[in-house]
């Protein structure tokens, strides 16, 4: 008997919708500073849905069918982490605190973009010369003693450039495509997400597919420091449903458990989660698609919550029916955040194809 050919990989994403990712991925979009990226965000995704809206703190929605009463919510967050500036010495140099969880190990000697009313400073982490460094034990970088250099000699001439205590920064890395397998940049956690979502609504729209109830395209605000963006949309939407998507840890690199992580891989398809937040039956849903469609898939288990924007729209409203697909990534959270081409093409068939599997006043309880 012959061995079954393998199903050969049908990309999604084309020549403009990757433009519109390195062009996403390369503007900042700080937590609480998402507007320029919520603009770009809604301009690409306008032409395939019907109405969009967006609340005070920037969480954008575009919809389509907005008049239907059963409301389905796909969702990403549009934020990246990013610094603050704290603290400007008399000799002119910067001391910075976290906005979300930056890695302060990754800092030293690299190049940022401090965000002025008067436009962007450039600056770079300064870090002594390994001649300088002496001792028994190595000095390990630290919030304590990491330092952004934009030049300035004095506390008078860093504010000439427009620069205060709650300037935000962020690192300057942009977008590229290594060995034709995989895009790399920072902010893939999580504008990956939103543009994957965007590409959903591009494909029910050039497939021409009516949806019986309201698909709400939700890109939120705010995940990086607990969540809020989505814990103030599910609220306003109060939907039905909700598929949320954002990023997983590969754990094949060196330095990561598998016994405390799981065994998950770029390149071997979207990751389905397994958590309290998650409910069963719309699981279920998403894991017969993805076997029916062909889709590879992964599993993952959360202990107690996904961490994610899951969690916000699952416990809000009494209760919405909820479920996570994630994104397999390398180097959360450093400027070299790592995605597989076909992970990413992957998630917006299991998402599009669920999303055709779900009917109107669909009831995912148990027990009726």
């Amino acid at each position: 008997m012959s061995k079954k050919k393998e199903d050969k990989h049908v990309p999604v994403v084309n020549k403009e919708s990757l433009a519109f990712f390195e062009n996403y991925i390369n503007n900042p979009s700080p937590t609480g500073f998402e507007w320029e990226g919520q603009r770009l965000w809604l301009d690409y995704i306008k032409p395939f849905t019907d109405d969009h809206f967006v609340d005070n703190y920037g969480t954008a929605v575009a919809v389509i069918n907005p008049k239907a009463a059963y409301k389905v919510v796909i969702e990403a967050h549009a934020d990246e982490i990013s610094w603050f500036v704290n603290y400007i010495t008399k000799d002119g140099l910067i001391y910075v605190i976290r906005n979300g969880g930056s890695d302060h190990q990754i800092a030293p000697s690299k190049r940022v973009n401090i965000h002025t009313e008067k436009g962007i400073v450039k600056a770079v982490f300064g870090w002594p010369a390994i001649h300088t460094r002496s001792g028994e034990k190595e000095e390990a970088p630290t919030l304590k003693n990491i330092f952004l250099d934009c030049g300035c000699t004095t506390k008078e001439e860093i504010e000439a450039l427009g620069i205060h205590v709650g300037c935000v920064i962020t690192y300057e890395d942009e977008f590229m495509v290594l060995n034709d397998r995989y895009y790399v940049g920072r902010a893939l956690d999580n504008r990956a997400g939103g543009f994957m979502i965007a590409e959903v609504a591009r494909l029910l729209k050039e497939n021409k597919k009516k949806l019986p109830f309201g698909l709400y395209i939700v890109n939120s605000v705010q995940e990086e420091i607990g969540l809020r963006g989505a814990e103030m949309i599910a609220h306003r939407i109060k939907p039905n449903v909700a598929i949320i998507t954002d990023v997983t840890h590969d754990t094949q690199t060196p330095m990561i458990n598998k016994i405390t992580q799981g065994d998950l891989a770029c390149g071997k398809g979207p990751v389905v989660s397994y958590a309290p937040a998650v409910q069963t039956n719309l699981n279920k849903l998403l894991i017969k698609t993805a076997e029916k469609s062909n889709i590879p898939f992964q599993r993952q288990a959360s202990s107690r919550s996904t961490g994610t924007d899951t969690d916000a729209f699952a416990y809000s409203n009494e209760g919405v029916v909820s479920a996570l697909i994630s994104l397999p990534l390398r180097y959360m959270h450093t400027t070299v955040e790592m995605i597989h081409k076909e992970d990413v093409d992957n998630v917006i068939r299991l998402i599009y194809e669920s999303l055709l599997n779900i009917k109107v006043d669909h009831d995912f309880r148990s027990i009726k």
